[in-house]
């Protein structure tokens, strides 16, 4: 191989690397419990890795054999990617970036409001389209049954850093004055008509408050908390794409000048 195509071999095999980052940040965010109740958000991420992971084969392959066609496909599909995975990474910042979270004085743990979300999130994740598959789905999960096991008393409880999706979901909103029995059983609310989440409260294991709003609020908080983790990972790796995009076109010209030089001196001797 010639030089140029050492180095867009070393460069593929860099994104290569990269695209593997991408499909670990994917299946990471789909294997949470809330986004395992969500279907549209589960795998985007992961197909984008898969499609970088493709490309940057095929790159790696055109470069070992010196196949400038293939090469040349490569970084016209590569900057396809780059395009979406930026888009795809710029919409994450933009609707992650409102939070409904609220302090309650005397509680460890967040509370949220559903309006303190972005709009796009709320009309997408927790419209009456999908609010009620995700609603079974959460009932079904052991999100708050898990809370019985883990806090045995009040105190412990009302200190506890819980999650967001447990706080709206597995307890009925703080201003509603319920006296607490354990995680999951509240009796006797104080003020019932301060939120319209206190009457939809339910002991049942199966309600509870999965068609609070307050639940949509917590279920939009955990989404934004793991994604702005993983949007982390994905600066990194995008930056890096970026630069062994730039370089992997310079090497191409490099080759190709390569390769015309060496016609032209086969011409001439």
């Amino acid at each position: 191989m010639a030089v140029s195509n050492n180095i867009t071999s070393v460069l593929n095999f860099i994104a290569l690397m990269c695209s593997i980052a991408i499909i670990a940040a994917g299946i990471w965010l789909a294997s949470k419990p809330d986004n395992h109740c969500i279907h549209s958000l589960q795998w985007p991420l992961v197909l984008l890795g898969l499609l970088f992971l493709i490309v940057s084969l095929a790159g790696f392959v055109g470069a070992y054999w010196n196949k400038q066609t293939l090469l040349a496909l490569h970084l016209v599909f590569m900057a396809i990617l780059i395009v979406l995975f930026l888009v795809l990474l710029v919409l994450a910042f933009v609707v992650t970036r409102p939070t409904g979270a609220y302090s309650v004085p005397g509680r460890g743990f967040t509370e949220y409001r559903l309006n303190g979300f972005s709009s796009w999130l709320k009309d997408h994740v927790t419209n009456s389209g999908n609010w009620g598959k995700i609603r079974v789905c959460l009932a079904e999960s052991q999100i708050c049954p898990k809370l019985n096991q883990d806090y045995v008393s009040a105190e412990q409880f009302f200190a506890a850093r819980i999650s967001p999706i447990e706080s709206g979901c597995c307890k009925p909103p703080t201003i509603c004055g319920y006296q607490y029995v354990n995680p999951t059983t509240w009796i006797n609310p104080v003020n019932p008509v301060a939120d319209s989440d206190c009457s939809l409260w339910n002991n049942d294991p199966n309600q509870l408050c999965y068609g609070c709003d307050s639940c949509k609020a917590g279920l939009l908080g955990n989404l934004r908390k793991e994604w702005r983790k993983a949007n982390v990972i994905l600066i990194v790796t995008v930056v890096v794409l970026i630069w062994v995009y730039l370089i992997a076109c310079s090497a191409l010209r490099n080759a190709q000048t390569e390769d015309l030089f060496r016609r032209y001196k086969q011409g001439w001797v």
